[in-house]
Formats: C-alpha cells, structure tokens, sequence
C-alpha cells in the first residue's frame, strides 16, 4: 500500500474526532447556556420554574354541619360533581383518554345534562387539552354522574366537591338559611380558564357563622411535566384543610314540625300577607322552633321574601305592649289597679283614642282595663296626674329589650323603634301604636314575667363542636338581668291569667282558653299604617293580629308569641285556632298537663312499621290522625318515610313501600314540593317540578303502573282550595 493511500486512510479518524470534538463543545455551550442563563428563549427560568412545572392544587376545607338540639342534620355537604372532557392533542392522551367521536359523545350526553347536543358539540370543538360544559356539566348528582359513565365513553372524567344540602326542605329555613357555591375564575399563563367554587352562607345560620362553617382549605404542591402530568420522585408539600366546626341549635325539631304545621295551615287557610310563630324556653331564652309565612326552600331559594320576619321585619305591635306599658306604671309605684276610668273615648287635643268596642263598657277599673285590652285605659293611665312621664316609658320600654338589637346569633336583626314626642305619640305608643318591635323582641320581653322579673337573652346557637375532634368549642349560657320586681311579675301574671281565663263579655283572650291549661297572655290587634293614604286601613281584615303569651302560669316553661297581617277572612280565628292547637301538641310532647293532655291525641310518635301488616298499621295510623300514603298493593310495609322515634302532627302525611312489584302512582293533588321528592325517592324515578306551592297537575296519572324509566312532571301552584 502506498504512502499516500496510507495517509488518506488516517485522515477519516482524525476528521471524525475534530467533528466529534465541535459536537461535544456546541453541546458543552448548550448545556451552560442553559444552566447558567436566567432567561432562555425569552422566558425568565425562575418563575419558569416555579409558575410551570410547579402546580399548587387547593385542598378544600369540608363545611360543617348544623343540627338540631338532638343532633339531627339540618344543613350538610353532599358529593356534587363536575364532567370533564379530554380533547385529542398530540401526544398527550392514547385513544383511551381522549374523545375521538364529538359528535356521537355529544348526541348522547345532551339528554342527560338537558342541554342542545349543538352547545356540546362547540364546546368540545375548541383548541384545548380539556374543558367543561358550563353550567350544565357542574353540580352534577351520583346518579348523574353513574348514568354518564355506564356510557363508557372515552375521555370523559369528574371532578368531586361538596354542595350543600337541607334535607328537611322547608323546615326552619329562615333561622338555618341557606349556603350557595360561588364561581371563582382564575387563569394559567397559557389563559386557559380555571373555575373553582367556593361555598358561602347568604342567610340565617349559614351566613352569621360562615367562616367558622368554611374551615380553612389546604394545598398540594408538586412538579409536573409539560404535559401536566406529575413528576414521580420529586418532593410534594402539603397542608392539610382544616375542616369547619358543627354548630348545633337549640332548634327542637318535634317542636319545630308543629309550628311549621300550624304556619301552613294559617297559609292554606286564612292566605295572610305574612305570619310568623315562635316558641322559646321560658327558662333559658333558647329559640325551640320559629317558621313563617311565606317561606322557602333552601335547596332551590324559591325566596320571595328576604325579610325574616323573626328578626327583620319590623311592625307595629298593637296592644301585646300594653302588658309592658303596665308593668312600667307598677314598677314607678304609679299603678292602682282598683282605681277606675271612663271607658269609651279619650279626647287629645283635635284627636280621639277609642276603644275597641267604641261604645265602651261604662265605669271599668285599669285592671279590667288590661282584661277588655283598653287604649283609653292605657290614654287614662298615663296622662292622670303624677302619671309616668314620656321619659320613663321609653326607659321602660328599652330596659324591656324593645328599641335595641336582643343580639341573637342571626344576621340581619332590626331594632325596631320607639320613638315618640307628643302626647297622642305617647298613649299611641303605650298600646303599641306609631311603635315598631320584631317578633323576637316580643319574646325576649316575655322572658321578664316567665322570670321573676329578669330578661333572657335569646338564643338560637347551642354549642360549637370541633369537627375533627368533638371537642366543644363554645357553648351557650343563660344571660340574664333584672329589669323588673317579682312583685309587678304576679301582678302582671294575674291579669294576664283574667286576659285568656276572663269570663266578661269584654276579656279579649277568651279564644285561645284550653280547659285545664292554665295560659297566661295578652293578644294584639295593630292597625296597619298605609303609606300612599297616610292613614290608617280600616278593613275588617286590615290589621296585625297577635297572641303572646306562656304556660304553666305559675312556673312557665314555654314562650310563644305568634302574628299574622292581613288574612284574607276570618280576622283572628286562623291564628287563636292553630296556636291553641300548637300549646296542646307542645303540652303533650313535652308531658305537661298529662291528665289532659293524655285524653287528646294531637301527636304522634312514629314507630318501626318494617315488615307489618300495611291495614294494621294503616288503621292505626288514621286513628291517630295521620295520613297514611301506600305505595304498592304489597301486605308488608318495606320502607318508611319517616323513621321511627320522630314526631308527626295531627294531619301530616307519612309515606310507606310495600312488598310489591308493581308499583302504581298515587294521587298526588295538593302535594307539596316536598311531598313529591319524598314519593320520587321511594319510587326511585326522576321527577321535575314546575312552580311554586302544591300540586295541580301530575304527568303520571294516578293509578299509572310506575317503571324505573318513568319520570314525574307537576305543576305547582298557590291554590289554597285543594283538598290536601
């Protein structure tokens, strides 16, 4: 071989090590440029570093629950979910994850979320890795969410979250309230939208103590890849979501399920522009059960009316004030009982104060004047000479709670007003007219006579417990302040005992007497200011109709106090005749007069009926006084609505499933909204609802053989002449 042939031969090495060699020091550059240089292409490393790879995923806090005094849910978190939709991108999803038929995905989603298949189809057109369907993809049910995936469609995913649930419907709504989740949007740097929701409280219970419901939420830091998939090996920090405390209520729900229906039955019946009952512990200040008229739900806010009619809503109270304009008299030692007045009319200037009854009863003393519920009593009592003075009345009157927030644990309390200057002003207000007070100022107030003279602070909050751990973080105690003597107590307790007991033509609390219970009270009847008239209405009905008062009279341990404006007929029976009806269902429930109240049945215990005869127990549900709804034609009862050791009221409905399988829709006319998702549940069929009130319509006729494919439709409406 040749020397040059040699030398050519040598040279191949050579060359391939220098080209070897430039490769090695192009990639030496590359690698310093990229481990030296704090900006690569433009972007900045370290944020790259942090914001990119780096993915900080919120930890939600779990949102406590409110109970009952007993410990039975009110408001709680249940599982909703949200559908997520994977989108073809190169390399980032196999077949398996992604959608790769739109079209057919979105065809067969559309009934399910009851949207166009039109909307999925352009939201699954967009340019993204993943996105969401809106409104219609979120807060999704469990059966929901098993229906899209016994589809088995590729890409589709959920995401969990927690939204609140009231499982009693219209139950207390006003003092529980209701929490909502809220939308909040943020971006990515890539500004792909990001939706999270946040629970927030927006009444009641549920916005006055909403950071302690909320918790604190925790987060999860970690590295992902470009792809956003996590880096295996790389360190995570997490912080741990410190979930909300339970606040439990003095709320008793036995006691509670009577006034709500005694409220509707006011509703169904005598159709008030409002009403409103509440009932307290006479020895603690402990709110039992409050409802009113109109109410809501709080798992659909078919909220008509943002005043709470407990503590927002302000009125004039009429003549219940009177007790309090006599207690101030005794207790500033200007009050003779025996001393007399002339009945009838008391002339102020060009103004005249009548009574009630105009012609008057003659010659009457100030304590029959309380009897009769006297204004010209009252104008009497307090222009006589040496009278208590403009300035003591309203001292009274504030020392008693009225004019001031009492402070209970809800939002949105008024004070109400009493203010006055000019004598007619004066007596007005002595009988409780050109006065404003809440309906639980009305019940703190009555706290001084169930008290020997001192005034309670009411109460709707229990205790605070730790949900994690069950300790108890707070707990409610009794606060109490003298404002009056015993003295003037027994003496306001007799004349209220001769207001309800009172055998005269002109004793105004004879209607709401109940033979054997010894009730003391005092009503009202306020007239109602017109704003556009600047007058008085002068209506039959046209007035605000009241009852405060307590039971036993010498020891009470019961508070109500209830009010109605404007029913349509009537004028006070629909509230004497259901509140009369409330105090013997509470007398009973909470064994007081039991050699009276064990001679009436006006509540009923629920039992365990699983696996007994459907007549026996039907029969014996009827006999005492509840409806019994059958669902089947099956002689075994299977299931009950209500669970045993509840309390029903006379006339409130319990539905039962038998052992059958056929099962056929009942008639569900004058069903209420929540009557129907009891039925729907049992059933297990999906149902939709339609308006507001009781049921005037049903898609399923009754006897309508019902399948696991059917769906109930009703119509709500107010109609009160339905035969429920």
């Amino acid at each position: 071989m040749n020397t040059v042939r040699k030398n050519k031969i040598w040279q191949l090495p050579k060359h391939l090590f220098y080209v070897f060699s430039i490769c090695i020091f192009l990639l030496y550059i590359k690698f310093a440029y990229l481990s030296l240089s704090p900006t690569i292409y433009g972007k900045n490393m370290t944020e790259f570093a942090t914001s990119r790879n780096t993915i900080k995923k919120k930890i939600n806090a779990k949102r406590g629950t409110i109970y009952d005094v007993d410990g039975n849910s009110l408001a709680l978190n249940v599982s909703s979910y949200t559908i997520i939709i994977s989108l073809e991108k190169s390399k980032v999803y196999t077949k398996e994850d992604y959608v790769h038929d739109i079209d057919k995905t979105a065809e067969l989603l559309a009934p399910i979320l009851g949207c166009d298949k039109e909307y999925l189809v352009e939201k699954m057109s967009q340019d993204k890795y993943q996105v969401e369907l809106g409104s219609y993809g979120r807060g999704l049910t469990e059966i929901v969410k098993d229906e899209i995936k016994a589809l088995n469609l590729p890409g589709i995913s959920f995401t969990e979250s927690q939204k609140r649930f009231y499982p009693n419907g219209n139950f207390a709504s006003y003092l529980v309230g209701y929490a909502k989740n809220v939308e909040v949007k943020t971006y990515d740097e890539d500004d792909n939208e990001i939706i999270t929701n946040e629970t927030v409280g927006e009444m009641g219970i549920e916005s006055e103590y909403n950071k302690k419901l909320s918790g604190t939420d925790g987060y999860s830091e970690y590295q992902v890849n470009k792809y956003g998939y996590k880096i295996f090996g790389t360190k995570e920090k997490s912080i741990q979501a410190k979930n909300g405390e339970d606040i439990y209520l003095t709320i008793d729900s036995g006691i509670q399920r009577f006034v709500e229906s005694a409220v509707k039955n006011i509703e169904d019946n005598y159709h008030p522009e409002w009403a409103v009952i509440g009932v307290m512990d006479a020895k603690t200040g402990d709110i039992l059960a409050a409802s009113s008229t109109p109410s809501f739900d709080p798992n659909i806010r078919n909220i008509t009316d943002y005043e709470n009619p407990l503590i927002t809503k302000t009125y004039e109270p009429g003549s219940v004030m009177k007790t309090y304009t006599y207690m101030c008299a005794m207790e500033n030692g200007k009050y003779n009982g025996d001393e007399t007045f002339l009945s009838g009319k008391f002339e102020v200037g060009e103004d005249i104060i009548y009574d009630w009854y105009h012609p008057g009863w003659g010659m009457i003393s100030y304590d029959k004047g309380l009897e009769y519920s006297s204004n010209v009593g009252i104008a009497n009592l307090l222009s006589k000479k040496n009278a208590i003075s403009k300035k003591q009345l309203k001292e009274c009157l504030k020392k008693y709670g009225f004019g001031e927030k009492t402070g209970v644990e809800l939002s949105n309390e008024s004070k109400g007003n009493i203010k006055f200057t000019y004598d007619v002003e004066f007596y007005n207000a002595g009988f409780g007219q050109g006065i404003s007070t809440t309906a639980i100022q009305q019940l703190q107030a009555l706290t001084i006579i169930s008290n020997n003279g001192k005034i309670l602070k009411p109460h709707i909050v229990s205790k605070i417990v730790d949900s994690n751990t069950k300790k108890v973080l707070y707990e409610r105690a009794i606060e109490e302040k003298q404002v009056a003597s015993p003295e003037t107590v027994n003496k306001i307790k007799d004349l209220m005992y001769n207001v309800v007991h009172g055998t005269d033509p002109g004793s105004t609390g004879y209607p709401y007497k109940i033979n054997g219970f010894d009730i003391i009270g005092k009503t009202g009847t306020s007239q109602i200011y017109n704003t556009k008239t600047h007058t008085y209405s002068t209506g039959d009905n046209d007035y605000i109709f009241s009852f405060s008062g307590m039971f036993p009279k010498e020891n009470p341990r019961i508070i109500i106090y209830a009010a109605m404006k404007k029913p349509a007929w009537g004028k006070s029976s629909g509230l004497y005749t259901n509140v009369k009806s409330l105090m013997q269902n509470i007398a009973k429930y909470k064994n007081m007069f039991t050699d009276i109240t064990e001679k009436q049945t006006v509540s009923y215990k629920v039992k365990s009926y699983l696996n007994k005869n459907v007549s026996e127990i039907k029969a014996e549900l009827e006999a005492n006084g509840i409806r019994p709804i059958i669902i089947g034609n099956g002689d075994r009862i299977i299931k009950q609505s209500v669970l045993k050791g509840n309390t029903l009221a006379k006339g409130e409905k319990i539905f039962l499933l038998t052992n059958t399988s056929e099962f056929k829709m009942p008639n569900i006319i004058g069903f209420s909204r929540n009557d129907v998702a009891i039925l729907s549940k049992m059933l297990n069929i999906k149902y939709n609802i339609e308006g507001y009130g009781y049921v005037v319509e049903q898609s399923i006729a009754p006897s309508s053989v019902i399948t696991n494919e059917s769906t109930l439709n009703v119509v709500l409406s107010n109609k009160y002449n339905i035969e429920n």
